[in-house]
């Protein structure tokens, strides 16, 4: 039974967690973060810092993370919060999060002390083949404008099941009672912000070719006016029949069936010019639908155990191998530049193995022992100059199991595949010492552009984080080429950080292939550079994808630029969308005993929703 805990008390637990991360003789200073990272968010009753006890959530959205706290105050846990918020992000983050997508639980159970993850990853159809994104007419893959736009584009939609999946191990409430308050939102509305509507903006051209899209989304023919009201009444009637019938009216039965129709006959206006592509997708397919419990990934850094998402994500095995090669460093807050430094040659090398060697594991062998191992991190580390950067993209490391003085690299390298920069991501706390950290998406921002007719959401675009193209002849082989019941790689990091066996961190970031560096600087100012949650959360970022440019945010490139492109860094702000904005993160952090930090954004996209069941004083 935990009690309420005291202002000092959180304030004093707090500094001795930044004490005891960081390094010994290493201060606690840190960079200014972007803006304020404290009290209340200016906008909406949104605030991007809340500590208290008795459960805390962060999510980009107010009204999510009410959803949140309302099932935590009525005994739920965090797993039933985590359903609660993200069927209420449904309703109002509806083009990066919807019942037509899907996405990866990582979870802690505080009986067991045992962290565990769910795949929910969509998957492609049994008719997908390696060559379904060249165009039969030329030979030539498929632009990403036209591939996205289509039902070619739509995977198996996994979130309804992921969500009845983690129900019946971890919670304690039905779905029918957690979609409650989404339905609630749903019927009454919610007030659309400036990033709603930039979001309807981005997507304004093809929801018009779309005409169940076009009517749900631009009412009136218009772009929804920031201060109004929106509503969508035929995703509440979708929320109250998935309630009554559960998952199987989707993995079976009409609603499935409604969802192939769509795919298979995409409903575009016959005025439209635009070439919407039918889809490959089958009643069958959503019955053979099943999420997988997969064994975490899993390092330790720094004294801290850090627990990831295996694939089909690449996020657990990537960040994890960077933080293996930034553990043969001594970084400090007193040099942020070299960190940093480290920080991006690490990303780099860790992305060229990703691209060489992840893909869905259930199709391909990914030699996760081998990425994870201290060895291999030492082989790619030795690569790294103190003072210069390696020209990218590097190629990958050699895994033939020797353990060479500096490794062999192999001489090919793979491009770096297209993803949306466009998902969501929450984490939850219960008062039992649970947590929840989810990452969940339906690719682009508006995913395929296709709304399943009077259903109230939109339909996912994942399959497009696939490789277009089959390799060359004698190239090797590429392990996220399309494939029957493949799920595309993708690189969500929802990331729980134990020490001594207890929850101290959950973290995660929407933002594509970005999500990966997102979560590793967030960790890397936290634990090596001793900024406080918020501040590291909140900070400039840069993101090192095996490219020749580090892209980064303006404060980043004025804060740091000049002395990493004395190193040989080529930075150059982050092309977005949005422009110069890299994730939405959300975290929390146990800073004693029963006593929980939420953070959120403070600024980026708007700013997020952080809020707790009991507020200290």
């Amino acid at each position: 039974m935990f009690t309420r805990g005291r202002p000092a008390l959180a304030v004093t637990a707090a500094a001795a967690v930044v004490a005891t991360l960081a390094a010994p003789g290493q201060a606690t200073a840190a960079p200014a973060p972007t803006a304020p990272a404290k009290g209340h968010h200016p906008s909406g009753g949104k605030q991007a810092v809340a500590t208290g006890y008795g459960g805390a959530v962060s999510t980009v959205d107010l009204d999510a993370s009410r959803s949140a706290i309302e099932v935590l105050r009525k005994g739920g846990n965090a797993m039933d919060a985590a359903v609660a918020a993200t069927a209420t992000l449904g309703v109002t983050e509806p083009y990066v999060s919807a019942i037509g997508g899907g996405g990866f639980f990582t979870y802690y159970d505080a009986r067991t002390r045992r962290v565990s993850t769910i795949d929910g990853r969509e998957k492609a159809p049994k008719a997908e083949k390696d060559t379904s994104f060249i165009d039969p007419d030329t030979g030539k893959p498929l632009s990403f404008d036209e591939a996205v736009t289509s039902g070619l584009s739509v995977g198996v939609p996994g979130t309804v099941a992921q969500w009845d999946t983690g129900l019946r191990r971890f919670g304690t409430r039905s779905m029918a009672s957690l979609l409650q308050p989404a339905i609630r939102v749903a019927e009454h509305g919610f007030t659309v912000d400036q990033e709603f509507q930039d979001q309807t903006a981005t997507n304004e051209a093809r929801f018009r070719d779309i005409v169940p899209t076009r009517e749900l989304f631009l009412p009136g023919g218009r772009l929804p006016a920031v201060g109004s009201t929106f509503r969508n009444p035929d995703l509440a009637r979708t929320y109250k029949e998935l309630a009554k019938r559960g998952p199987s009216w989707l993995y079976g039965g009409e609603l499935g069936k409604e969802i192939v129709r769509t795919v298979q006959h995409p409903p575009k206006d016959p005025n439209a010019t635009r070439n919407v592509r039918p889809g490959l997708m089958a009643d069958a397919d959503l019955p053979a639908y099943k999420p997988v419990w997969r064994d975490p990934t899993h390092v330790n850094y720094r004294g801290v155990d850090v627990y990831g998402m295996a694939p089909s994500s690449s996020g657990g095995i990537t960040v994890g191998e960077a933080l293996n090669i930034l553990g043969n460093y001594k970084l400090s807050p007193k040099d942020p530049v070299t960190a940093l430094h480290y920080y991006l040659e690490a990303s780099k090398l860790a992305y060229a193995d990703r691209g060489a060697y992840i893909g869905d594991s259930d199709h391909v062998n990914v030699p996760i022992k081998e990425l994870l191992s201290k060895g291999f991190a030492r082989e790619r580390a030795c690569r790294i100059k103190p003072d210069a950067a390696a020209p990218a993209p590097v190629p990958p490391g050699s895994l033939d199991g020797t353990r060479p003085p500096c490794g062999s690299p192999v001489k090919t390298t793979q491009a770096l595949t297209h993803e949306g920069p466009q998902t969501t991501h929450l984490v939850v706390a219960d008062r039992w010492g649970n947590v929840a950290s989810y990452t969940l998406s339906i690719e682009q921002f508006g995913g395929s552009a296709l709304t399943v007719p009077g259903r109230g959401f939109l339909l996912n675009n994942e399959l497009t984080d696939f490789s277009f193209q089959p390799p060359a002849p004698g190239q090797p082989a590429d392990p996220n080429l399309p494939g029957p019941e493949k799920r595309p790689r993708s690189s969500m990091s929802p990331t729980i950080v134990l020490k001594d066996g207890r929850p101290l961190l959950a973290v995660g970031s929407p933002g594509g292939s970005t999500i990966i560096t997102t979560v590793l600087q967030i960790l890397l100012n936290r634990i090596d550079l001793g900024m406080n949650l918020p501040d590291a959360l909140a900070a400039p970022r840069a993101t090192q994808r095996n490219t020749p440019q580090v892209f980064a945010e303006q404060a980043f490139i004025d804060r740091y630029g000049q002395a990493l492109t004395a190193k040989g860094h080529q930075l150059t702000l982050f092309p977005g969308p949005p422009v110069g904005q890299i994730g939405a993160a959300t975290g929390l952090e146990f800073l004693s005993p029963g006593v929980v930090q939420a953070v959120a954004e403070p600024v980026r996209r708007h700013g997020g929703s952080a809020l707790v069941v009991w507020p200290t004083k």
